[in-house]
């Protein structure tokens, strides 16, 4: 487990954090211009909220339908056995699958809970069979397919870290 930092950031960052998640090719001068900060004192702050582990990473945000993949599936998994051979095991395998999208440890009736995507009901079938099915101590596994997406953001709230002092909050973290 990695040690607890902290960072302090005020409605500048905040603002810099909510436009960043809308557009992550903003270039800074246009970034300055909608939170009312000179290009270099955005620089610097995307810099460090970078450098402090808050902003992860930037990527470009890909439509599956656009790339021919049609399904995504959410599948639940139980492992035959708890403890921690079993469940690294399962971690790393499902790590190198490019068709897993999010890999969760969960509570409840399943051990983790799997997105998926694949061409077509055939791939995904196959990927099953031939993929998760054998990665060594899973017993059981739960499919839903997505029919319909209602909605689906990559865009985190960020109104509770104004809460109770909007001039200056600290966030709490953990890095990966």
């Amino acid at each position: 487990m990695h040690a607890t930092k902290q960072i302090s950031v005020d409605r500048h960052d905040l603002a810099i954090l909510a436009e960043l998640q809308r557009d992550g090719h903003i270039t800074n001068s246009a970034l300055g211009e909608k939170v009312h900060l000179s290009t270099s004192q955005v620089g610097r702050r995307v810099q460090r909220l970078q450098d402090a582990g808050v902003i992860d990473h930037f990527a470009a945000v890909l439509d599956p339908m656009a790339i021919g993949l049609g399904v995504m599936a959410f599948v639940q998994v139980v492992l035959g056995r708890h403890g921690d051979v079993q469940g690294e095991q399962f971690e790393r395998a499902v790590a190198d699958m490019p068709e897993v999208l999010e890999c969760f440890a969960v509570t409840g009736e399943a051990d983790y809970m799997v997105r998926i995507v694949a061409q077509d009901l055939a791939a995904f079938s196959t990927f099953m069979m031939n993929h998760l099915l054998r990665v060594p101590g899973v017993t059981n596994v739960k499919s839903n397919i997505a029919i319909k997406k209602i909605k689906q953001l990559n865009v985190l709230p960020l109104d509770h870290v104004t809460q109770p002092n909007p001039s200056k909050q600290k966030i709490y973290f953990t890095p990966a």
